[in-house]
């Protein structure tokens, strides 16, 4: 072999040599780099994806000032029917839920008792009279004789007095006659308002004492929401003030009005008790419950929902969206009440100060969130977003 062929052969395995070395380093600088940014994004802090429904603008904006009320429904006017007399109740022609009006019979008690006192009464009555007609004819015959001077003054005065207890027996006979036939006029049940039967207790057969339970019946056209009031908090109720209630049963709350405030308050609780009348419906019953709040007060301030502020540490906060983290403001708290977020009714706190008219907050649903956490709301993160490519 020629020797300027064997030094061309060593030249090119030396330049292969050199060729594989660059390729290799040139391969691990890469890996290297790509393992950097790596390591650079895992140490890196991910920014909290925020909804629309997790972020509200505090505004100022109508806050209405309530007081939380409950308590039960109850007809403004009811009867009970009682049994007038002690006697076998004969018949009872109503049932609950049957309607009723005034006037109408709507039970018999047994009369016969009360029919053979009538008799005893009226046969009383004719012995006394009978009595005072005597009674009378022998007056006037002693007058006769006294005038003839056949007896003495004495006398007179004598068939006087006689005549006199006489006709006090026939009137008391009289008025013994009107009591047994008011007994048994009272075996009547009478309905004394129009209304709807709500409670029968006795049942036919059965005997009733004086005074006895029979019937109840309300009257639905006028219902009333007794609420106990706080003394602290009733100074701020007026009559006319309006309030929203959900009774138990209806899908839609209902409107009220305070009409009364009870003057004393209650024995034990000191409560006042505040009456509220509903407007009628076919579906409000007595004894239903109500809670709700009454519109106390209404002006403009600067407010939140209730759960936006944060009362876990020492002092409220609520946490705010600034420059794209999280940033915690001890806030005043002021009025509490009802204000609009969203098109819909919320409980609502006024913020006195700590949070600035326009500010982002966190709403409570978005859970606890520390103070510094990068965020990225839902807008931000659509503006940011690269547009999609053109369609070749």
């Amino acid at each position: 072999m020629k020797r300027w062929l064997k030094w061309v052969i060593a030249l090119l395995v030396v330049l292969a040599l050199v060729l594989v070395g660059g390729r290799a380093l040139k391969a691990r600088k890469e890996a290297g780099t790509e393992a950097a940014a790596a390591a650079s994004a895992a140490s890196a802090p991910l920014a909290l994806e925020l909804g629309s429904a997790d972020v509200l603008i505090a505004r100022a904006q109508p806050l209405t000032r309530t007081l939380t009320i409950s308590g039960g429904l109850k007809a403004v006017t009811s009867a009970v029917v009682k049994a007038k007399i002690a006697s076998e109740l004969k018949s009872l022609t109503v049932r609950e839920g049957d309607p009723v009006r005034a006037g109408q019979i709507i039970g018999q008690l047994d009369t016969t008792e009360f029919e053979w006192r009538l008799k005893q009464a009226d046969q009383t009555a004719v012995s006394a009279r009978t009595q005072l007609d005597i009674a009378k004819r022998a007056l006037e015959n002693n007058r006769a004789l006294v005038a003839q001077g056949f007896i003495s003054p004495t006398a007179l005065e004598t068939a006087i007095s006689t005549e006199a207890g006489a006709a006090a027996s026939y009137q008391a006979a009289v008025a013994a006659t009107e009591i047994a036939r008011k007994s048994r006029a009272d075996a009547v049940l009478i309905a004394p308002i129009s209304g709807i039967v709500s409670l029968r207790v006795a049942q036919p057969g059965e005997r009733v004492a004086i005074d006895a339970k029979v019937i109840e019946i309300v009257d639905l056209s006028r219902i009333e929401l007794e609420a106990a009031v706080a003394p602290e908090d009733v100074g701020g109720v007026q009559v006319g003030q309006l309030a929203r209630l959900s009774i138990d049963g209806l899908s839609e709350p209902a409107t009220a009005k305070v009409v009364r405030i009870n003057p004393s308050t209650q024995t034990g609780t000191r409560a006042v008790m505040v009456y509220l009348a509903l407007l009628p419906q076919a579906r409000l019953r007595q004894g239903l419950f109500a809670r709700g709040t009454i519109e106390l007060q209404r002006k403009t301030a600067i407010a939140v929902p209730v759960s936006a502020v944060r009362v876990d540490q020492a002092r409220p906060y609520v946490l705010a969206i600034d420059a794209g983290k999280i940033v915690q403001h001890t806030v005043e708290l002021g009025a509490r009440g009802e204000a609009l977020f969203d098109g819909h009714l919320e409980a609502a706190v006024e913020i006195v100060s700590g949070a600035a008219d326009g500010a982002t907050l966190l709403r409570g649903n978005a859970g606890v969130v520390r103070d510094g956490t990068p965020v990225r709301t839902a807008s931000a993160a659509a503006s940011t977003a690269p547009a999609a490519s053109p369609a070749r």
